[in-house]
């Protein structure tokens, strides 16, 4: 089960308890049945299940909630709370001393040398000097995959060609991390197809030498509890101090986020959420449980936002719509921020109260073809469209690959979100304003 279905079925269960005029042995028995075979769907540990469902039930059979006049609030508060508690233990920061020696493994095909990048990437965009050290000398071509990976983000990158061993490298590696002066140094190690003695060996070996401060393990979180157990197997040889959960979106089974803390007692870091550079997240347990309970997470749709848009940017929007001067033009380029926040569906996913999107994949197709009109539009007809006769219309709908018809229920929408945003700007709703963009009513 994926964790778009895992959150609808709690939300099943919660909307059919507050119905009820209050929480009885018998209510709350059928509540926790439900809630229980969906994390075990979702391929949450058993006993992690087992242990978080009789917790909730206790809690949920006591005086206090069962006086309540909402009890299907009271509900939720318990099961989120139960929730948090399966990631209580230590912090999922990393350290802040600085230099900082990182030590990345996993078995490949994880996405470890990816991670690698995107973690450089993570610390270069806060302003500290990063490098990578190309430590897996196993795999052919992920030398090659991390020099490509720095050029992109413009780090370096430490190779030794021709040494042979990765404990030379690792000793070779902390000297030139001395001499470049850099605050995170990150060593791709190698991996294995499957855990085994010698790979498990060698990182042991490599460990002594590089002495990281932190040593984080990159487990395919689409492969649910067969990536707890390699967490466990891991830990059992190397000191793991975090995890970082790659393939982590709203295909995976969520399961294995909630299971990690309770069964391998190391605290997961970062989620890998999409292939670009920049799909990873800091873990927020806060987050990602308010996710799941429907009630969003608009503090990661900030920090995305802010990272993205500029100040000037907002304001000079501002005062477009201030004046009424919002264009065709205008709207491409919200469109093009809006996605470099990610896939739509995970935006809206992160807003409270929003609604679930079935249709999610036409709404991105949507956009697309709404792109495509716009760019088929000289920049006078973008600022212009008033100007769009049949002739014209005929022309872009030709150039874009689609009808007039549709050009011209994209003309009527824009003025309809004109209205909008401009109500918005003083109290409208953004539930709306988001619907009318995608051409819902």
């Amino acid at each position: 089960m994926s964790l778009d279905l895992l959150k609808e079925k709690l939300q099943s269960v919660f909307k059919t308890l507050r119905g009820y005029g209050k929480l009885s042995e018998s209510n709350v028995a059928d509540a926790v049945r439900e809630v229980r075979l969906a994390l075990l769907a979702a391929d949450v540990n058993y006993q992690v299940a087992k242990d978080f469902c009789d917790e909730v039930k206790k809690k949920c059979l006591g005086q206090e909630v069962l006086a309540s006049i909402r009890p299907g609030e009271q509900f939720v508060k318990i099961v989120h709370d139960e929730l948090l508690a399966c990631f209580s233990g230590d912090t999922t920061e990393l350290t802040p001393n600085r230099p900082l020696r990182i030590l990345l493994c996993g078995l490949n095909g994880a996405g470890k040398t990816t991670t690698a990048g995107k973690l450089a990437n993570w610390f270069r965009n806060r302003k500290q000097h990063v490098v990578l050290v190309a430590g897996d000398l196993a795999r052919p071509a992920a030398i090659e995959q991390l020099q490509v990976l720095g050029r992109k983000i413009g780090v370096t990158v430490l190779t030794f060609p021709g040494e042979k061993s990765p404990e030379t490298v690792a000793r070779l590696a902390r000297e030139e991390v001395v001499r470049l002066r850099a605050e995170v140094a990150i060593f791709d190690a190698a991996g294995r197809l499957d855990v085994d003695d010698s790979l498990l060996a060698e990182l042991e070996a490599v460990g002594k030498t590089w002495e990281p401060q932190e040593s984080l393990l990159v487990a395919d979180a689409a492969t649910g509890q067969t990536a707890v157990k390699v967490a466990q197997a891991f830990r059992s040889r190397v000191p793991l101090t975090g995890l970082v959960l790659s393939k982590f979106d709203a295909d995976t089974r969520g399961g294995a986020a909630l299971s990690f803390q309770r069964v391998t007692k190391v605290p997961i870091r970062f989620l890998g959420t999409g292939e670009g550079i920049d799909a990873l997240e800091l873990f927020q347990p806060e987050r990602l449980v308010g996710r799941l309970l429907g009630m969003g997470d608009i503090v990661g749709l900030v920090e995305k936002a802010q990272m993205e848009f500029d100040a000037s940017s907002a304001e000079k929007l501002g005062e477009k719509l201030a004046k009424n001067s919002f264009d065709l033009q205008d709207f491409l380029d919200q469109i093009k921020m809006v996605r470099k926040l990610g896939p739509l569906q995970n935006v809206l996913g992160m807003i409270p109260g929003m609604p679930k999107m079935p249709d999610s994949v036409d709404g991105e197709k949507s956009l697309r073809r709404v792109e495509a009109m716009i760019r088929s539009m000289t920049l006078e007809e973008r600022s212009r469209p008033g100007i769009l006769n049949a002739r014209r219309r005929q022309r872009i709908a030709r150039g874009s690959g689609t009808s007039v018809s549709e050009l011209n229920e994209l003309l009527h929408r824009f003025e309809e979100m004109k209205k909008m945003m401009q109500r918005l700007t003083r109290g409208g709703s953004p539930d709306k304003m988001l619907r009318n963009l995608m051409g819902r009513r």
